[in-house]
């Protein structure tokens, strides 16, 4: 199961750069038309906005999966483990119910945008927030996932302040 994982992980990171190179590539390619030329393709802003988004999301999906997202651990790691794993569990389904909010705001904004179109390329407005809906149903996966770990006493479980070096301990 890690295999897989580690497997999509990858193939995330190559879409994160190849969305990346998107966005370099259009822009660079639009700025060079523009002041050379006095022309420019004008979708370059609309295919890149869309990529910038899609990284974005995609970004905070593997952010997560590696538990580098911002967290306030100081507190937790005075704790005891119990009280830590308890503290951890809340944290976990108050992140449920953030992303059960996040998903049914990018739904409805999937609706609205699937009956508009972008006034350049054309392509559906619906694929902005389709990037926050699928970032949403995976962070929803990875936090059910932890939170399992959590409760049978996993080590691969995260939670904060276990395992990891103190960075304010005096020396």
């Amino acid at each position: 199961m890690t295999g897989i994982a580690d497997g999509v992980t990858r193939w995330v990171e190559r879409l994160m750069a190849l969305s990346l190179a998107v966005m370099v590539v259009l822009t660079f390619a639009n700025v060079v038309l523009r002041y050379v030329f006095n022309s420019g393709y004008a979708g370059a802003e609309e295919i890149s906005r869309l990529a910038f988004v899609w990284l974005i999301f995609l970004g905070t999906v593997i952010a997560h999966k590696r538990n580098e997202h911002l967290g306030m651990t100081m507190v937790q790691k005075k704790l005891s483990p119990m009280l830590r794993r308890v503290c951890a569990v809340i944290c976990h389904v108050a992140m449920l119910y953030g992303i059960w909010l996040f998903a049914s705001g990018s739904w409805t904004q999937i609706k609205v945008g699937a009956k508009q179109i972008a006034p350049v390329t054309g392509y559906s407005m619906a694929l902005m927030p389709l990037a926050g809906f699928v970032c949403a149903i995976v962070l929803f996966l990875l936090v059910i996932l932890n939170l399992v770990r959590i409760f049978i006493a996993s080590p691969k479980a995260y939670v904060p302040g276990e395992g990891e070096e103190d960075l304010f301990q005096e020396t």
